[in-house]
């Protein structure tokens, strides 16, 4: 099998160590780094974070694009997906984006025009969906054993990255909670209803819980389809520090034949720290970011475009979008597609 040239742009996202640390183990991926900043102070970034990692590391975008990448992994933070997609596409390589897609309709516009103009594609960093949970889910609706598809609750909770800085700062997150968390249930739901545009999103949100955030880090959000599903999504940062893990996701479908519930990082083994009685947990089942890479590389040697592409990662923006607009002016608001 030919190796392939992969690059990883940015380490600003908390997801990077370990995309980094799965094609750096493959035997079928060269994989260079390249860290642009500016990094926010007492973070691990840059090279440092490269030679942590044990990654090959070059000081500018140039540099590494120059090398003959055949795709791109961009973990940036969230404002800055657009420019480094585009940089990365207009270079000939396919480009996995990490969610969300972008922070405005502009930049998600632009990124389209990208994909079109390289005949490179793009896929968002989605890794849920690949869950087998979800997966059985997915069958049972697509198979119609559980009838016309009602409702569905959605929880996305975890602790608050205080790893990384920029996660509460709405100028590169594009804001808090609501984009961070909201985006992976809409991406599920996505799959659920075949890409259905949602009709309307109405939501609410505070930062009671981190006082000194500048941005929302609880929400709840309510979002209507076209065919009369109706979804509820808990997308807040409510665990505490003290938790024994980030957190989960959880969906529970509804439908005329019946009631699914799926909670996609439940397989754990569970018990208490001996010395200071506190609970640890310690995951086990497949890697969620493994198989989703696989799924990038498998589409790369193919030149076949792989799911989730730019257009569900446009459906789920404009979700966000909304979900944005509803809780800055206190109204109901019809999504727009990006």
């Amino acid at each position: 099998m030919n190796t392939l040239k992969i690059g990883l742009l940015s380490f600003a996202h908390t997801h990077a160590e370990t995309y980094a640390a799965l094609l750096r183990d493959r035997a079928d991926v060269e994989l260079v780094t390249c860290d642009p900043g500016p990094h926010a102070p007492g973070e691990l970034r840059g090279a440092e974070a490269a030679a942590a990692w044990g990654v090959e590391h070059v000081a500018t975008v140039a540099e590494l694009l120059a090398r003959g990448l055949d795709a791109v992994v961009v973990a940036s933070e969230n404002a800055r997906h657009r420019e480094l997609v585009e940089q990365a596409l207009d270079a000939g390589c396919h480009v996995l984006c990490e969610k969300p897609l972008a922070t405005s309709r502009d930049d998600a516009a632009a990124m389209r025009a990208a994909v079109e103009r390289s005949g490179r594609f793009l896929m968002v960093a989605y890794p849920v969906r690949f869950s087998s949970a979800f997966g059985q889910l997915r069958d049972q609706v697509a198979g119609g054993r559980l009838g016309q598809l009602l409702s569905v609750r959605g929880a996305n909770n975890g602790k608050l990255p205080t790893s990384r800085s920029w996660f509460t700062d709405p100028a590169l997150a594009g804001g808090g909670a609501l984009v961070d968390h909201v985006v992976h249930l809409a991406d599920l739901l996505d799959v659920l209803t075949g890409g259905a545009q949602a009709l309307t999103v109405s939501a609410v949100g505070n930062q009671l819980l981190h006082p000194d955030a500048a941005a929302e880090t609880a929400g709840l959000v309510a979002i209507t389809y076209p065919d009369g599903l109706v979804v509820t999504i808990d997308c807040s940062w409510s665990k505490p520090e003290s938790a024994p893990s980030w957190g989960g996701l959880s969906l529970t479908a509804a439908g005329t034949g019946g009631t699914v519930s799926v909670y996609v990082f439940g397989s754990k083994v569970r018990g208490l720290e001996s010395s200071s009685g506190l609970p640890v947990e310690l995951a086990y089942g497949p890697d969620l970011d493994e198989a989703m890479l696989d799924t990038f590389l498998g589409a790369v040697r193919s030149g076949s475009a792989p799911q989730p592409d730019l257009e569900v990662g446009a459906r789920t923006l404009s979700v966000v979008l909304a979900a944005q607009e509803s809780y800055r002016t206190g109204e109901t608001v019809a999504v727009r597609p990006v």
